[in-house]
């Protein structure tokens, strides 16, 4: 087997320390840290402006002391007050002083009990919330879809299939990369982080589970390991892998894949295509790329079209599915189209957003 090219697989040995980790999609959260910091701001601009409010009626207030009150005692009295510490040698004693204790000053200090509380429980609670998250998603996943590899090729399968129908909570995808799996979650991808060849990282993306599995490695030989592990983990899910080099797809059907894509032919004979014939290398090239011009679909027969002609359509119907069989549209036992069919056919895309591509 060709081993082409470098694998994006092992893209560094401190990324492979935290294999298997899972990450969900979050909604919009800052970092910890930032939370604090802002919190810890938040906290600063309430004691300045109870300071504040103290200093300005200095004059209603008594110091034990020595019966007056500067800043410093301002400060000092804002500090014991809003942490409920309240020595009492500071206190109000004209009547607008304690209305202002009253009206401001007491809201403030339940303001700031507040702020400090809610970062305390805010630090406590998250990592109870993420386990929470993470028991209700392993319970709730059914039959989906996982993506090994979030390249080029990996990002083209996820943006054809969402497409179709298929929801972005129903497809998990693998990747070594932390970086590449924070770019699937902000495109609302579950993400594990983790090589694919072990079965361990696979069991965290739920793969025994999974529907269908789409192998989009960059290297032969991981995509050869990726399968047979799968496979061995799942004998009812279909696997769709890629290859560069053609003459590896019979190991990769041989090692459990159901369908075998190869790319670098692919891609030849698309070139070579639009040599002969631009315009057909065109309206190929438009088929390929979901989302845009025409799209390649597969429905099922609806009960207006049982019985007709595979040419009496609406849709241009270009192959008819019966049973293990695949009939072209001149094959004369196509027609007439019968319910269990599904057909193949061309029709008007529709546009899909694009994913966001992971940084290098």
């Amino acid at each position: 087997m060709k081993l082409p090219g470098q694998d994006v697989m092992a893209r560094g040995a401190e990324e492979h320390l935290v294999g298997g980790q899972i990450r969900l999609p979050n909604p919009i959260i800052q970092r910890p840290l930032r939370q604090v910091g802002a919190r810890l701001l938040m906290a600063l601009a309430v004691l300045l402006l109870t300071v504040a409010i103290v200093y300005l009626d200095r004059g209603g207030y008594h110091d034990n002391a020595d019966e007056s009150v500067d800043l410093l005692d301002a400060v000092y009295y804002a500090t014991v007050t809003l942490s409920t510490t309240g020595y009492g040698d500071i206190v109000p004693h004209s009547d607008s002083a304690r209305l202002v204790n009253v009206l401001l000053v007491t809201p403030l200090r339940v303001l700031f009990l507040i702020i400090l509380v809610g970062t305390t429980l805010e630090v406590l609670t998250q990592r109870t919330r993420e386990e929470w998250r993470l028991k209700r998603w392993r319970s709730t996943l059914r039959d989906h879809t996982v993506i090994i590899g979030f390249g080029t090729k990996g990002r083209s399968a996820i943006q054809t299939l969402c497409a179709t129908g298929l929801k972005k909570d129903q497809i998990v995808i693998v990747d070594p990369s932390s970086k590449v799996v924070e770019t699937a979650n902000a495109d609302g991808f579950t993400g594990v982080i983790g090589d694919a060849t072990r079965s361990d990282v696979l069991l965290r993306a739920e793969v025994q589970r999974a529907r269908q599995i789409v192998i989009a490695t960059q290297r032969d030989d991981t995509a050869v390991l990726v399968t047979l592990t799968a496979r061995q983990l799942n004998r009812g899910a279909k696997i769709v892998a890629a290859v560069r080099e053609e003459e590896n797809a019979p190991l990769l059907r041989q090692s459990g894949a159901d369908a075998v894509i190869t790319s670098a032919s692919a891609a030849g004979r698309l070139l070579g295509l639009s040599v002969l014939s631009p315009s057909a290398g065109t309206v190929m090239e438009d088929l390929i790329q979901q989302g845009s011009g025409l799209d390649l679909v597969e429905r099922p027969v609806i009960k207006a079209e049982v019985g007709k002609n595979v040419r009496e359509t609406d849709d241009l119907v270009i192959s008819v599915l019966r049973g293990h069989r695949l009939l072209g549209y001149d094959d004369p036992s196509a027609s007439p189209l019968q319910l269990t069919d599904r057909v193949i056919t061309i029709v008007r895309a529709r546009s899909v957003p694009p994913l966001r591509t992971p940084p290098e």
